[in-house]
């Protein structure tokens, strides 16, 4: 589970009438919370005339209601590219974004289906997976040029011409195993399609790697500057895993967790000794990205993707690197390592979508790579937070660093071949 996925313990009742008036979507009959991100909450919405998933964008980093109609409208774009995507419905005044009490909110359709983590997919399917994440990054370059009338910063992917999304192919080898190829997507409907069952949101800055937080200063008609953000300091590292250890040396009483928590702290600090002089200088190139890509923010229905939901980090970072990061998130095994092959057939298919060149994955593997050895997230939540939420995710979070970096040369491999 993503550190995004991790679900907030307070929630919020939603101004149902206020909202509700504002759509032609009926009175409302019930109105649930459903499983959601960090801070932004949603709603399984059912009324008088369907179902309906209303999402509170409640994280002040994402709630600004400019950012999220331009979201809105890049989904509406990809849409209509043939992306699996949910866009949000229009209000009486054609908004996407109701702000009601000082409080920006969001109905889109209901969408049926279930997550699937990259052990449930088969190697052909994890080609698709890549496949579909290339479209999303050659798509979102195509619509959001064309939106601001502007060149994105330097980067790589296919132009996709209007009518080019998952459904037509995609600038690829030709003779690709067609079972590499995109899913197709679903068609767009009139009446109200069913919505994944959670929603998740933005992380705070101060828990998002280097990587996470390229900077870039943005208006609501172009991006003006990207500067790309600085890998991270192993010096800043050893003090962090000093002041860490300490902490796991008051916890009172000690349990299992201490235990585990103090073994890879240790650990991680003999690594960064080890591979100190390894930092890459860097991010690498830039463009358009979902920004929060992985299994939870992927609804399948059967076999197909009918979903890529929450787009509320679009933004612009390097994308070769959250094709990484998903990688590492889908094909993760519970001991920490990473399931090769089918991190090999994903890769190849966002390749040849994406028009990425192995040279770039590679660096972005390096550039991740580092970002996970100096990655104690998990750690500051349990200890300088006192929220124990993402505990689960910590055995294998923190034995993937481990595995990565005795497995390097492989796991460059995988994302090269």
């Amino acid at each position: 589970m993503p550190r995004s996925c991790v679900p907030p313990s307070v929630l919020h009742a939603p101004p149902l009438g206020a909202l509700l008036r504002r759509y032609a979507a009926g009175t409302a009959l019930t109105c649930e919370p459903v499983d959601e991100g960090l801070l932004n909450r949603g709603y399984r919405l059912r009324t008088t005339r369907g179902r309906y998933f209303l999402k509170h964008h409640f994280d002040p980093d994402t709630a600004d209601p400019a950012s999220i109609a331009r979201q809105h409208r890049a989904t509406e774009r990809l849409a209509d590219l043939g992306v699996p995507v949910a866009p949000p419905l229009p209000g009486h005044d054609g908004r996407t974004v109701a702000v009601v009490g000082g409080h920006a909110y969001a109905l889109h359709p209901w969408i049926d289906g279930r997550h699937r983590h990259g052990a449930q997919l088969t190697p052909g399917q994890c080609g698709r997976l890549g496949a579909l994440l290339g479209v999303v990054h050659a798509s979102l370059e195509h619509v959001m040029r064309a939106a601001h009338a502007e060149h994105l910063p330097p980067g790589r992917g296919g132009h996709v011409p209007r009518g080019l999304g998952v459904n037509a192919p995609q600038a690829r080898d030709p003779e690709r195993d067609p079972e590499h190829a995109p899913e197709r997507a679903p068609a767009r409907r009139t009446t109200p399609p069913e919505r994944p069952a959670r929603a998740t949101a933005a992380v705070p800055a101060e828990h998002t790697s280097p990587a996470e937080r390229t900077t870039h200063v943005e208006t609501t008609t172009h991006v003006e500057t990207t500067v790309p953000a600085p890998s991270p300091d192993p010096a800043d590292t050893f003090v962090l895993i000093d002041d860490l250890l300490a902490r796991v040396r008051r916890h009172r009483p000690a349990d299992s967790f201490d235990e585990l928590a103090r073994h890879r702290l240790l650990e991680r600090r003999t690594l960064l000794e080890r591979h100190a002089d390894r930092r890459p200088p860097h991010s690498g190139p830039v463009g358009w990205v979902h920004g929060d890509f992985h299994p939870f923010n992927l609804l399948y229905r059967g076999d197909a993707p009918a979903a890529i939901v929450d787009w509320d980090r679009l933004g612009v970072q390097p994308r070769a690197e959250e094709a990484v990061r998903a990688a590492a998130i889908f094909f993760v095994r519970p001991d920490g390592s990473l399931d090769l092959p089918k991190a090999r057939e994903y890769a190849r298919a966002y390749r040849r979508a994406a028009g990425a060149t192995p040279s770039e994955l590679t660096a972005a593997v390096h550039r991740v790579w580092w970002e996970r050895l100096n990655d104690f997230w998990m750690l500051r939540w349990h200890y300088e937070r006192g929220d124990t939420r993402a505990d689960s995710q910590f055995p294998a979070a923190s034995a993937l660093a481990v595995w990565w970096t005795r497995e390097y040369d492989a796991v460059c491999g995988a994302f090269a071949d």
